[in-house]
């Protein structure tokens, strides 16, 4: 179907269009969690937009608020037969537009831009930080310090309090999302009843993917790494490094992981004030 510009409609999108958004994630080689889609509607259920024509989705993304405070743009795909039309442009702009309207003054936005797309979002105004370099091995059984422990609901404000120290913001609403996802397993690193690291490891399509690792320290990350590559023995196991952190680049090296993928960290207008070196492994490139 070819598009006009003056026959699309912008609207949020409903869990379908997620579902559908999901799949031409897949599609382009970004193997999404299998239950992301239903996991990131119920967090962020009106953080959707997308363009229409005669009610098809036609180009989407996300505009992910966190209470005002920072925002972030994922998921950002035009269907490939209505591409360089200037839709994505289009798209573009009303997405900064509306995210920027719910924010508070001076708050950061955050994404995570491919090679080829980085100049488009420097002409926006999105200055890269840092790169981010997605590493995978095969899952190994290791034996893992025994501080580490499945999480259970009433660690709940612990790990969001913990979550909030690493990520800079408080997103509990989406927390609650995440780790509730059935086909992930969530481990804490815990000592006297404190919390100083863990790692969520879903089920993607292609194997497994660790998101987020965080850690007081590389020990603790190496523990939660190595009971992470336990959980899926044999099945590819992939993890998004900051290269801001040199312990995550050492982390990935000593388990002799191979690079599969990198994009760009890229804030505007201004980096927030966050500090990286307990963050081993980021959460998504779609969310922050």
């Amino acid at each position: 179907m070819t598009s006009k510009m003056e026959d699309i409609e912008l609207k949020e999108l409903e869990i379908e269009d997620v579902k559908l958004l999901f799949d031409w994630a897949k599609d382009e080689g970004w193997d999404p969690g299998i239950e992301d889609a239903e996991i990131c509607f119920a967090a962020f259920p009106k953080q959707f937009i997308g363009y229409f024509n005669e009610q098809e989705l036609i180009a989407a993304g996300s505009i992910v608020n966190y209470n005002g405070e920072f925002g972030f743009m994922g998921l950002f795909i035009v269907k490939k037969e209505q591409r360089s039309k200037g839709l994505g442009k289009l798209l573009w702009e009303a997405r900064k537009t509306k995210l920027l309207a719910c924010l508070n003054p001076g708050a950061s936005i955050g994404m995570d831009g491919v090679k080829e797309m980085q100049s488009f979002y420097a002409k926006g105004g999105f200055k890269a930080s840092f790169a981010d370099e997605r590493h995978a091995r095969v899952g190994q059984s290791f034996s893992f310090s025994h501080k580490i422990q499945p999480f259970q609901q009433t660690d709940f404000h612990l790990l969001s309090e913990y979550d909030t120290s690493c990520f800079g913001f408080n997103r509990s609403e989406f927390l609650k999302a995440w780790i509730a996802n059935k086909s992930a397993n969530t481990l804490l690193y815990k000592e006297n009843s404190e919390l100083h690291g863990y790692a969520v490891i879903r089920k993607t399509y292609e194997g497994y993917k660790i998101g987020p690792l965080f850690a007081e320290n590389e020990m603790i990350a190496e523990e939660l790494y190595k009971a992470c590559l336990t959980m899926g023995v044999g099945e590819k196991i992939t993890i998004d490094i900051p290269t801001v952190n040199s312990l995550a680049i050492k982390l990935v090296q000593t388990y002799c992981t191979h690079l599969t993928f990198e994009c760009e960290r890229m804030y505007y207008p201004l980096k927030p004030n966050v500090d990286f070196s307990k963050v081993y492994g980021i959460t998504t490139l779609e969310f922050g």
